[in-house]
């Protein structure tokens, strides 16, 4: 999932297929409770700052997830899932917790209940760039991934990329807190003229229904929130140009920038799932393909 640089509240990228659900509302709260009076009790025990030593003593880690699809949503059975929630708990378990609490929240939340110490990591799939590196610190990213836009069937205003969209002056939309706003804006938009919506469900209906020409997420979100849709299609993926360059973002998991250790450690583990193959294996049932496996680092991204 990604936001637009200098725009993101504290917050992060990209997504949502599916939105948020009542009932992981409510559990998200109910964690927190329930994690906070663990943390109280274990930071009794544990010195203040070394936060990989606490967290194995409660035994949880609270994860800020966006009730987004692929990465961290609730499934039909009211489960919480994703590739993001499913390699966090093979990670967290490797370093020692055994239970990772999924807590919900809007994606523009997510870096300020971070900080905020609402919860202890946020895997929601978020965009690594440079602002959002001033704000918190990322593991090295499980995946790349290009940008798409859902249309209306035919295309019918040939939009293929962001200078398409402005050229064609098409009604352009794109989620909360997305860095597909940023896009748009340097393809020559003005941001009041976007319309913000909550999701990719929200931007495929409002598609469909003509309110708007074009709606701008990830090309993994796009291709699956249009599977069903008689009215909507996804266009190609393609690569953002930002200056006259072509842009290819990451997405990885987020810590608070006080919690250098906890990150590193989780770094070495995604590094070897990646040396291994796991970490495919993990991500390619929620839609991920070989093209969207990288060697991009949190270090080349944020700068």
């Amino acid at each position: 999932m990604a936001s637009p640089p200098g725009n993101d509240s504290g917050s992060t990228t990209r997504r949502s297929i599916q939105p948020i659900r009542r009932r992981s509302l409510l559990f998200g709260a109910a964690g927190l409770g329930a994690a906070g009076a663990l943390g109280a009790a274990g930071c009794s025990r544990i010195p203040t700052g070394d936060t990989l030593a606490r967290l194995k003593t409660q035994g949880t880690v609270r994860l800020g997830i966006a009730g987004e699809q692929p990465y961290g949503f609730v499934d039909k059975n009211g489960d919480f899932t994703g590739e993001a929630v499913e390699l966090a708990k093979i990670i967290f378990k490797r370093l020692g917790i055994d239970h990772v609490q999924p807590v919900a929240t809007d994606f523009g939340s997510l870096i300020p209940g971070l900080n905020s110490q609402q919860f202890d990591v946020v895997s929601a799939g978020m965009y690594i760039n440079h602002d959002r590196c001033q704000q918190v610190i990322f593991a090295d990213p499980e995946y790349q991934m290009l940008d798409a836009f859902i249309v209306r069937k035919g295309n019918p205003k040939n939009l293929h990329n962001y200078q398409d969209c402005y050229r064609a002056k098409a009604k352009f939309a794109t989620g909360t807190a997305y860095a597909e706003i940023a896009y748009a804006v340097a393809a020559g938009y003005k941001e009041k003229d976007i319309v913000i919506l909550q999701d990719q469900v929200a931007g495929l209906n409002a598609v469909e229904t003509g309110r708007v020409d074009v709606f701008a997420g990830t090309s993994l979100t796009v291709r699956e929130v249009v599977k069903k849709s008689h009215r909507a299609e996804g266009t190609k993926a393609f690569a953002t140009t930002i200056d006259g360059k072509k842009k290819i973002d990451g997405g990885g998991f987020t810590f608070r920038r006080t919690d250098t250790s906890l990150r590193d450690a989780f770094n070495v583990q995604i590094h070897k799932m990646k040396k291994s193959g796991e970490l495919f294996r993990v991500l390619q049932p929620f839609g991920f393909t070989k093209a969207e496996m990288t060697t991009l680092t949190a270090k080349e991204l944020c700068a």
